[in-house]
C-alpha cells in the first residue's frame, strides 16, 4: 500500500524529542502524510493529537491513514502559524507537545498537478493550500523584475537570480510562461555552462524561492517560535523540522531569543530586569538524520530538528 511507504523524517528523534504521555494533548502542525501523527496518536490513550494542515487534500487522506485512532484526533484547516487561534476555538489553554515539520510533503513533491517539481510538466502552481488565489504562475509573470531577483537571491540563494529574473521577463514578453518545464528551460539558458555542469539541478533554488514566496513560508517561520512557547505546558516539547538554511536561521534565532536570561547590560552588579529563560534547548545542537535514514530516504538530507523545552 502506497501509504506505508512514506518516510516520515526523523520518526524516532521527534517521537522521542516529544517525550509523549498517553494522556497528554500535542500538535502536529503540518500533517503532510500523517506519518509522524500516526506514531504520536499510537501512544496516547486518554490523550489527545490535533492534526492542522493547510492542505485539504492532506486532510482528507488522514481519515484513511488515521482511521484507527480517529477518536483521539482533531483534524484542523489552517497553517500552523493559527495554532494559538485553532487552541483558543477548541477551548484548550496549553499542551504537552508541538511538532512542526517545515518541508513540502512527498504527495506535493510527486503529484505533477501541484506543480513543485521541476522534474515534471504541470502548470506553475505550487501553492500549499490550493484555496489561496497567489500561485507560481501569478510570480512569474506578473511580479517585476527586480523583485523575481530579489526572491531569488534572498529565498534561493541563488548566484544568478538577476541572470535569471531578465530571462523570464524577456520571454513572457511574448507569451505567458504556463508550465514547470518551460520555467526549467529559462533557468537552463539564463546559467553559465559551469553552472549547469553542477551535481544540483539548475532550477532547483529559483523553485524554492518561488515555492517560499508563493505561500509566505518565512514569515511563518520567524513567528512561530514566540506564538507558540506561551501556548506549552511547562516541561512542553517543542519540535521543529527546517530543510533549507534561511528556515533554520529564523527558527534557531527564536529559540536562542526564548532560551536568553537576564538582558541587563555586563556593568550592572545585580540583575534588574528580571528576565529568566522560557525554554532550554535539548539538546543544544540540532539533530541530523542518520547514515541509514539518508539511505532510505534522500530527500531528509538537508533536515535539521531542533527541540525545545518549556521551563515554567
Amino acid at each position: 500500500m502506497e501509504e506505508w511507504s512514506h518516510c516520515p523524517v526523523m520518526l524516532d528523534e521527534c517521537i522521542e524529542g516529544l517525550a509523549i504521555k498517553p494522556d497528554g494533548i500535542y500538535i502536529d502542525g503540518t500533517l503532510g502524510r500523517a506519518g509522524h501523527s500516526r506514531e504520536i496518536a499510537k501512544r496516547l490513550t486518554t490523550g489527545r493529537l490535533i492534526c492542522i494542515d493547510r492542505d485539504q487534500a492532506a486532510l482528507d487522506a488522514a481519515q484513511t491513514r488515521l482511521a484507527d485512532w480517529m477518536n483521539r484526533v482533531t483534524l484542523v484547516h489552517n497553517n500552523f502559524t493559527a495554532i494559538p487561534e485553532v487552541l483558543d476555538e477548541l477551548g484548550i489553554d496549553k499542551v504537552d507537545g508541538v511538532l512542526l515539520d517545515l518541508g513540502v510533503s512527498s504527495p506535493q513533491l510527486d503529484d505533477p498537478s501541484r506543480g513543485f517539481s521541476y522534474m515534471h510538466d504541470a502548470p506553475l502552481d505550487m501553492r500549499m493550500d490550493q484555496t489561496q488565489l497567489l500561485t507560481a504562475r501569478t510570480v512569474v509573470n506578473d511580479w517585476a523584475e527586480r523583485d523575481l531577483s530579489w526572491i531569488f537571491s534572498k529565498y534561493g540563494e541563488e548566484r544568478y537570480a538577476s541572470r535569471v529574473a531578465s530571462a523570464i521577463c524577456r520571454r513572457r514578453e511574448s507569451q505567458p510562461i504556463e508550465t514547470t518545464l518551460e520555467l526549467v528551460d529559462i533557468i537552463r539558458s539564463a546559467m553559465p555552462a559551469a553552472a549547469l555542469r553542477e551535481k544540483q539541478h539548475p532550477a532547483k533554488r529559483v523553485f524554492q524561492a518561488i515555492r517560499i514566496a508563493v505561500n509566505d513560508e518565512l514569515s511563518a517561520c520567524s513567528d512561530v517560535v514566540a506564538s507558540v512557547i506561551p501556548r506549552l505546558k511547562k516541561d512542553g516539547r517543542l519540535c521543529i523540522i527546517t530543510f533549507h538554511s534561511l528556515e533554520d536561521r529564523l527558527v534557531k534565532n527564536g529559540y536562542q531569543e526564548e532560551a536568553r536570561g537576564c538582558t541587563c547590560p555586563p556593568e550592572f552588579p545585580v540583575c534588574v530586569c528580571g528576565k529568566t529563560p522560557n525554554i532550554k534547548l535539548s539538546p543544544k545542537k540540532p539533530i541530523v538524520p542518520s547514515a541509514e535514514e539518508l539511505k532510505r530516504n534522500p530527500r531528509a538530507r538537508s533536515a535539521k530538528l531542533r527541540i525545545a523545552v518549556k521551563l515554567k
